[in-house]
C-alpha cells in the first residue's frame, strides 16, 4: 500500500449510477494503492457480455500498467448468476488478495452486490428443485403469481415479471420453508465506500451518448451472436437494459427505431433506481462519501486518499 495511506479500511469500494466515470477513478485508486479491482457488476460477470455490460478493458491500464481485475467474465452467458454466489466468489478473491498484501478496490453500480460486501448479508444457499419446477412449468402465470402471493407479500416486482421468476421465487419459498438452507458466512469488513455523483442532466447526456457509442459499436451483433450461440432469447430478456431490448428487436417484436427510444428511457430509468437504492443503503446507516464526478481524475483520487487517512 501506498505510505501515504492507513491501514484503517479492509477496502475502497467504488459504486454510483450508470456511466458516472466509476471505473477509471476505482482503476487510479487502486494503481495508488498497490491494488487490484474485484468487480461488483451483475453483468459483467458473463462471457462474450461485453459492450452491452460496459467491459471498457482499455480504462484497466494506466501508463501502459494493467490494473488487475476480478470477478469479470467468470459465467456464461445464460447462467443466471446470483447475490450468493457473488459474495462466495468475493470472499475467495479478497482472502487472496488480503494474503499477498494487495489491497482490494471494488468497482460497480449492481447496489446489491456492494451491500452484500458492506453488511455482510448471511445468504442463503437455494439449490434447483427439478420435481416443484416441472410441476409450476405446467400452470398459469395467473396460477404461479397466485401461489407465490399465498407464500410472500409482493412488494418486489421483479418477482413476477417473468414465468421464470416467478417459479424461482416460489422455489425460494418452498426451500426455506421446508429445509434449512445452507447461509453464507460473510465477515464484516470495514469498508470506505465511494459514491461517483453526476448532475442529473449530465448523467443524462453521458447515458445517451454511450449508449449511441455502443450500438455504433456493433452491440446488436453482439447480442445477435450470443442469440446464435444458442443462448434462449428469454435468457437475455431477463438481463434487462441492453440485452432485453435488443434481443426484442432481433425476435421481431421491436422496431429498431423502437428498441433504441425505449432502451433510452430504461436506462435513465435504471440510473434513477440505482441512486434510490444507494438512498436506501444511506438510510440504512451506510456511509457513503459522494464525490463530484466532473472532477479531474486526480483530484477525485486524492479526495479518496484523503478520506482513507481521516480515520
Amino acid at each position: 500500500m501506498d505510505p501515504e495511506t492507513s491501514n484503517n479500511y479492509d477496502l475502497v469500494i467504488v459504486t454510483g449510477p450508470t456511466a458516472s466515470g466509476k471505473t477509471s477513478l476505482a482503476v487510479s485508486v487502486a494503481r495508488r494503492l498497490n491494488g487490484e479491482i474485484i468487480s461488483a457488476d451483475s453483468r459483467q460477470v458473463y462471457k462474450g457480455m461485453d459492450i452491452g455490460t460496459g467491459k471498457d478493458y482499455d480504462d484497466y491500464f494506466i501508463e501502459g500498467t494493467k490494473i488487475p481485475f476480478h470477478l469479470i467474465d467468470i459465467a456464461e452467458p445464460g447462467y443466471k448468476y446470483n447475490v450468493f454466489e457473488y459474495q462466495r466468489d468475493f470472499f475467495k478473491v479478497y482472502k487472496s488478495l488480503k494474503d499477498r498484501s494487495i489491497f482490494p478496490v471494488v468497482c460497480g453500480g449492481s447496489g446489491m452486490y456492494a451491500d452484500s460486501i458492506i453488511k455482510g448479508y448471511k445468504m442463503d444457499e437455494v439449490p434447483p428443485d427439478t420435481g416443484l419446477r416441472s410441476r409450476l412449468e405446467k400452470k398459469s402465470m395467473e396460477e404461479l403469481t397466485g401461489i407465490l402471493a399465498a407464500m410472500k407479500s409482493l412488494h418486489n416486482t421483479t418477482d413476477i415479471d417473468t414465468k421464470k421468476r416467478v417459479i424461482r421465487a416460489i422455489e425460494i419459498e418452498h426451500f426455506n420453508r421446508n429445509r434449512k438452507a445452507h447461509k453464507s458466512h460473510m465477515p464484516r469488513i470495514n469498508s470506505l465506500v465511494i459514491g461517483v455523483m453526476l448532475d442529473r442532466e449530465v448523467r443524462r447526456q453521458r447515458i445517451s451518448m454511450r449508449m449511441h457509442q455502443r450500438l455504433d459499436a456493433g452491440m446488436v451483433e453482439e447480442v445477435k451472436r450470443i442469440i446464435d450461440s444458442g443462448v434462449d432469447p428469454e435468457i437475455l430478456i431477463y438481463y434487462g437494459l441492453e440485452y432485453k431490448y435488443i434481443t426484442l428487436y432481433l425476435t421481431g417484436k421491436l422496431t429498431y427505431e423502437k428498441m433504441v427510444s425505449d432502451l433510452e428511457i430504461a436506462i435513465h430509468q435504471f440510473a434513477k433506481r440505482q441512486m434510490t437504492w444507494f438512498r436506501g443503503m444511506e438510510k440504512k446507516g451506510t456511509k457513503i462519501h459522494w464525490i463530484d464526478g466532473e472532477l479531474p481524475v486526480g483530484e477525485k483520487v486524492c479526495r479518496v486518499l484523503e478520506l482513507l487517512n481521516s480515520k
